[in-house]
């Protein structure tokens, strides 16, 4: 656990008892304050009454007598579509708002760095597809080359649940636009973007807003180096906002297809290959069509981003590629389940936005395409120009006819389930194909979450295994 710094003494309100809030009012109470918390779920408020935690109902004015600060979790609306009753009392009566990673910006250094050798380090990630499997191949490649490291944030562990900092240690958080948008404090060492593309517009105000939420991370305290995916237009106007010339590398750019020659530093990969150039000469090149925890362009652009942000702490190449042959994947992200005669099944339930399904669909030949749930605001017509090696889809869900209008040309049958989709594709497969799930839809119709779509992708596939 990481103390909180600067609350000894003070009345500290926690809205939200989930993972993150309880974690936060331990963080609290450990740093000296006094903690009174709500949620809105009558049972959770009970469970953490009975855990010693003080209830009190933040949303009558007497709750506030003496109150310094409100902590909220980050999925709570603070602003749009409109903020949270407790959080807009908060508002009116100037309560300062903040969420956990604010207050682990502001805590994680103490007194005890004094003595280290090598000060700890912070790398943050954010950005709209690819930042968990950036975060997490970032942590790999730190532990396989011995560098002491933790995970956190919206991947892994809760901010203030994480060790106090160890010597040299250097922490990687990914960071969600619920968490950059609020925290009151944000100064990474280094901080990646990877892109941008529409998502979460509802609780942003719009694409604005919701890039706005994500500059945060580049604007508040400002990184000592920041790596920025400028493949989109945002990404080109962030790196240059960030940059004081062509010279300036403080500023790695990366791509996902184009040659970066012209930056003073920059990561990029082209035909399977990541390449690094520095003062517009290349310093080092690594094959990546052999890392199989890394399949497709947009898999090679987190690899881009994750081998810049080593670079900016000091690991060499050689390192960085020899963990990159090790690294497994995450779940549920272009995930290899299984090869079962001579047909492959890869696990996307984490796409569950067009232009991740989209990314998906390029990384492979020969698809048997699983998609469906429920579909998100705009459909999936955009998804037409990267149907080309989908031999068939498989429609699961509540979208499961919208999107058979949207595909085209496209042959699909209407499975309705998992187990039918799963069951069909397998059946019709010939060596060389891929079933692929990359639902481009959420899963609430029929799941509680993408995980849980995944994993029974993920069981109904080594149930074909076992037979």
């Amino acid at each position: 656990m990481i103390p909180v710094q600067g609350v000894e003494g003070q009345t500290i309100a926690v809205l939200g008892l989930g993972r993150s809030g309880k974690a936060t009012a331990a963080a609290l109470t450990a740093g000296g304050a006094k903690v009174v918390a709500w949620d809105d779920g009558n049972d959770t408020r009970e469970a953490a009454a009975a855990d010693g935690l003080t209830i009190l109902d933040l949303t009558r004015d007497e709750a506030w007598a003496g109150v310094g600060a409100l902590i909220t979790s980050p999925g709570i609306p603070h602003l749009y579509p409109k903020p949270h009753p407790v959080i807009a009392k908060a508002y009116a009566l100037g309560v300062p708002v903040d969420n956990d990673i604010g207050l682990f910006f502001r805590s994680y250094a103490t007194a005890d760095w004094d003595g280290f050798d090598r000060a700890p380090r912070v790398i943050a990630v954010t950005g709209s597809n690819g930042k968990s499997t950036t975060t997490a191949l970032i942590h790999h490649i730190l532990r396989e080359s011995g560098r002491p490291t933790q995970m956190g944030g919206n991947i892994g562990t809760g901010v203030l649940s994480l060790e106090p900092a160890h010597d040299g240690e250097v922490v990687v958080l990914e960071l969600s636009s619920y968490q950059t948008d609020l925290a009151r404090a944000l100064t990474p060492d280094v901080a990646v973007f990877t892109n941008l593309s529409p998502d979460h517009l509802d609780r942003h105000g719009g694409l604005g807003g919701y890039f706005a939420a994500k500059r945060r991370l580049f604007a508040e305290g400002g990184p000592d180096r920041a790596v920025i995916g400028v493949d989109e237009v945002e990404g080109l106007y962030l790196a240059d906002q960030l940059g004081m010339g062509p010279a300036d590398d403080r500023v790695i750019r990366v791509s996902a297809g184009q040659k970066l020659d012209g930056a003073a530093w920059a990561v990029f990969a082209r035909k399977g290959f990541l390449s690094e150039y520095r003062k517009g000469r290349q310093a080092a090149s690594i094959d990546l069509r052999a890392v199989k925890g890394l399949p497709g362009a947009h898999n090679h652009q987190n690899a881009c981003a994750a081998y810049a942000a080593c670079r900016a702490v000091g690991l060499a190449p050689r390192e960085i590629e020899a963990a990159f042959q090790t690294f497994a994947g995450l779940p549920h992200r272009s995930q290899t389940v299984a090869e079962i005669g001579g047909v492959r099944y890869v696990n996307d339930s984490k796409a569950t936005n067009v232009d991740a399904a989209a990314k998906a669909l390029q990384a492979f030949d020969r698809i048997r395409w699983i998609a469906g749930g429920l579909g998100k605001e705009g459909g999936i017509g955009a998804l037409g120009p990267h149907l080309g090696a989908v031999r068939k889809a498989y429609l699961i869900g509540h979208s499961a006819r919208d999107f058979a209008l949207e595909i085209g040309q496209t042959p699909y049958e209407i499975a309705e389930t998992m187990d039918a989709a799963v069951a069909r594709a397998a059946s019709e497969a010939e060596p060389g194909d891929t079933v692929l799930l990359a639902p481009a839809a959420a899963s609430f119709d029929q799941y509680p979450n993408f995980e849980k779509r995944g994993e029974h992708f993920t069981e109904l596939v080594k149930g074909l295994a076992s037979r």
